[in-house]
């Protein structure tokens, strides 16, 4: 059954950004109907009995579903047909990563009641910042298509799908949202990481390079949204940090876990 759902909905996501944009009714749908058989092969994957499968393939694939599903939910009011070329074939691959890489089995039983919320938490986080970051990069590459092609007509594949984007203060403020949101969810997985932690280390922190490119992530984001809440703060720089916060995001996670599991080909909690 894993293997079918995932197939299909790397099917359903490979079709998709091939519909005509007059066909947009039809593509959400073929892209709601790849989300719900992700999901369903994402949950098949990740809960056993009294247990939990983890992976970099796993955290990567979720963060995908939920970032088709902020696409899905965007659309409803804004012209986003565009971002479909960008988010959807990656979503195709990343249904079936977990098949190659079915990460490693952590058994509940001696963990604490805190550690299935510190991983679900994390995954929320991860998944929100994840879409977060896809729209700076295409913010950063419609302002520069913007200023490059002003006055010619479009005619690439990626001009194309530019135009059909909201305007880049209707994309900024989209991109606050997610960063708002991802925030919180990322400064809950902070708090309970240290609550886990207590429990089953006795320290509040482990000072490793996770929890070190974790902080530094959420100090990023942190500093991002105070400057735009009393310096008001757009444009470039905006971009800069939220990518570089994302990247700091994905090397504490999804990075060290394809090290260690791929190429070191150790298991990691």
């Amino acid at each position: 059954m894993l293997i079918y759902l995932s197939m299909a909905a790397a099917l359903l996501y490979a079709i998709c950004p091939f519909i005509p944009e007059r066909q947009r009714v039809l593509g959400l749908v073929l892209a709601a109907l790849g989300w719900t058989a992700h999901g369903l092969a994402l949950a098949l994957s990740v809960y056993a009995v009294d247990a939990l499968r983890i992976g970099f393939a796993i955290m990567w694939s979720a963060a995908i579903w939920v970032s088709v599903l902020v696409y899905l939910v965007e659309n409803r009011n804004f012209s986003l047909d565009g971002l479909r070329i960008l988010i959807l074939p990656q979503a195709a691959v990343t249904a079936l990563l977990p098949l190659a890489f079915p990460g490693s089995l952590v058994h509940l039983a001696d963990k604490p009641a805190m550690f299935p919320w510190h991983v679900g938490i994390a995954i929320l986080a991860y998944s929100t910042l994840t879409i977060a970051a896809f729209h700076a990069l295409v913010m950063y590459v419609q302002d520069r298509q913007l200023h490059r092609m002003r006055g010619k007509p479009v005619q690439s594949w990626l001009e194309k799908a530019l135009d059909r984007l909201p305007a880049l203060l209707k994309m900024e403020h989209i991109l606050f949202l997610l960063v708002t949101l991802g925030f919180i969810f990322l400064s809950l997985t902070v708090l309970s990481g240290v609550i886990f932690s207590e429990q089953f280390l006795g320290v509040a922190f482990k000072w490793d390079h996770k929890t070190v490119l974790s902080l530094l992530s959420w100090l990023l984001f942190a500093v991002l949204l105070a400057g735009r809440q009393w310096r008001g703060w757009r444009g470039k720089a905006v971009l800069r940090i939220t990518l570089f916060g994302f990247l700091s995001l994905l090397l504490a996670y999804v990075g060290s876990r394809f090290v260690m599991e791929v190429l070191l080909h150790r298991s990691v909690i």
